[in-house]
């Protein structure tokens, strides 16, 4: 099962976004069809809506209706298997932010690399590998 970070999420969304073509592949090769093949967190879907509506990162941005439409459809859909926070992905976030003595710009990749984590996730797809490569646990498929 492959984690998706929300960079992952915009770029498959956003035909503007540099690495909409390699997110695409990786979706149709990876993902399609395959039951429960994708972790998703509803954290992701919370900044993938922010993102993908702020006219400032894009020439046409999603209304605010279309980004959680999209989100409804991900989180439905059969190769998603969705994952939460539970009182050990709070204690193993703590843990993080002290061991690595991680500032305010990495509570959001932290709190979601211990949520995959703790839902037995090895591998994420991400554009922006060096935000979890720090945990030591996961392999990363780049965009």
């Amino acid at each position: 099962m492959i984690g998706a970070d929300t960079s992952f999420l915009v770029a498959l969304a956003a035909r503007e976004h540099p690495s909409h073509q390699r997110a695409w592949s990786v979706f149709e090769s990876e993902i399609r069809g395959q039951e429960a093949s994708i972790a998703l967190a509803a954290q992701v879907m919370a900044e993938f809506a922010h993102v993908i509506t702020d006219p400032r990162r894009f020439e046409r941005p999603l209304s605010m209706p279309e980004a959680v439409e999209l989100c409804e459809e991900w989180w439905n859909s059969e190769e998603v298997r969705p994952v939460g926070v539970d009182v050990e992905v709070g204690v193993l976030f703590l843990s993080w932010m002290y061991d690595f003595r991680l500032g305010r710009k990495n509570l959001l990749d932290t709190l979601l690399a211990a949520t995959y984590h703790r839902a037995g996730v090895e591998r994420l797809v991400t554009t922006n590998w060096r935000d979890f490569r720090r945990y030591g646990v996961f392999e990363a498929e780049v965009i």
